[in-house]
């Protein structure tokens, strides 16, 4: 009697010949099957990719100084999603200033929102 176990692949199904570690027929299988697997976190983090350089653009095209007061209605008519952004800034006792890379913002008092660039490191 044999040891042996037939191994089969994980996408096909077909009998694996070779290595005993082997879990794929080929690499075509296995290129499907890490698509296939990794389809829905992949679409996720694409939507939200497309988001934040959304923001960042809509951000870099009101901010043509460096340091930019504007009202915040005009960033939500453009689409800008305030709910994302890519790090936030504490400072001090002026507040919380907001990312979406070197494209910032921090809410004044008023309502309106102060965009700024951050310099390069």
């Amino acid at each position: 009697m044999s040891d042996h176990v037939h191994k089969f692949c994980q996408e096909c199904g077909a009998l694996i010949k070779g290595r005993a570690d082997k879990k794929f027929c080929d690499d075509h299988c296995r290129a499907n099957y890490n698509n296939r697997i990794n389809s829905s976190e992949t679409h996720y983090m694409r939507s939200v990719i497309h988001v934040l350089r959304r923001n960042r653009r809509i951000l870099k095209d009101l901010n043509h100084t460096g340091k930019t007061r504007v009202d915040g209605n005009k960033l939500r008519h453009r689409g800008f999603d305030f709910t994302y952004f890519t790090n936030i800034d504490e400072s001090g006792s002026e507040g919380r200033y907001y990312y979406c890379f070197d494209q910032g913002y921090i809410l004044l008092k008023d309502g309106d929102l102060l965009l700024v660039t951050r310099p390069p490191h």
